[in-house]
């Protein structure tokens, strides 16, 4: 057995790390309860604390509309994906099938085509059955991903085939197959999967700013784009907004970080 002892230099350079990549937050955070004319030295001793930045920031911003619309999105995007991801990936980590592995491929390649060269055809797609300024033009065009496809094949393939077996052996279909077994034991990957849609769905800036143009439907990342250009020079404003509009992403990551990791760490296991 190796040698697991934690030595005091890997104490070190971890805390350092965190140090790094916690600073930023810290300076974002403090820096949104400081007030407009205060000193520099203010804001680090916290003598300059307020919580006016945040009332006006949301109130300017119009952020409850923004909220509103976003979660609509991202929810809509998020359970799509989940069906089309366990949909497709059970059907390439378990069916055997002609052009399975060219369709695999295929998915893996969408991996590295970039959302922005589709646009185009997308925008005519969608004005051509007119849903230009709905949500079913923030929603449709990532309905489904190569990656949540991907993930969910690699975790289905770690899921020992003999549950499968004996279920077929009680009379169970495929469809009970999937939705009784294969789902409940993939809950980590679904998670993952569910994290990663949300996240990303809910930072979105360029599909809200290309499909759409009624203020009705403004998201969260454009009402903070709309923001950070009115409040150029009032930092402490632009740093209270960018933490209103990340609240939500991060409690979401805080509740389902154990099984985001477990997740991560299971879907390489088997090819």
């Amino acid at each position: 057995m190796g040698n697991s002892r934690v030595t005091p230099i890997t104490v070190t350079i971890l805390v350092l790390g965190a140090f790094l990549i916690l600073l930023p937050l810290g300076i974002v955070i403090v820096t949104s309860f400081a007030p407009v004319n205060a000193t520099i030295g203010e804001v680090i001793s916290l003598k300059a604390f307020t919580w006016e930045n945040y009332q006006e920031a949301w109130a300017r911003g119009k952020f409850l509309l923004a909220f509103f619309n976003s979660t609509i999105v991202a929810l809509g995007v998020t359970a799509l994906q989940l069906i089309t991801s366990a949909l497709a990936g059970y059907a390439l980590a378990r069916l055997q099938f002609r052009g399975k592995q060219a369709i695999l491929l295929l998915v893996l390649t969408t991996l590295v085509i970039p959302f922005q060269l589709l646009v185009i055809p997308l925008f005519v797609v969608l004005k051509w059955g007119h849903l230009i300024n709905t949500y079913w033009a923030l929603i449709l065009p990532t309905a489904a991903n190569g990656f949540g496809i991907f993930l969910m094949r690699q975790y289905f393939t770690t899921i020992p085939q003999e549950l499968e077996e004996a279920a077929t052996l009680d009379g169970a279909n495929r469809w009970q197959i999937l939705t009784r077994i294969m789902l409940p034991l993939s809950r980590p990957a679904l998670v993952t999967l569910f994290l990663f849609t949300f996240i990303a769905e809910w930072n979105d800036l360029f599909k809200p700013l290309v499909f759409t143009t009624r203020p009705e439907l403004r998201t969260v990342q454009l009402a903070l784009a709309e923001f950070q250009e009115e409040f150029t020079n009032n930092w402490s404003l632009m740093m209270a907004a960018v933490v209103i509009a990340s609240i939500p992403v991060i409690i979401l990551f805080l509740i389902g970080q154990r099984q985001f990791i477990q997740g991560i760490s299971t879907t390489g296991i088997k090819n």
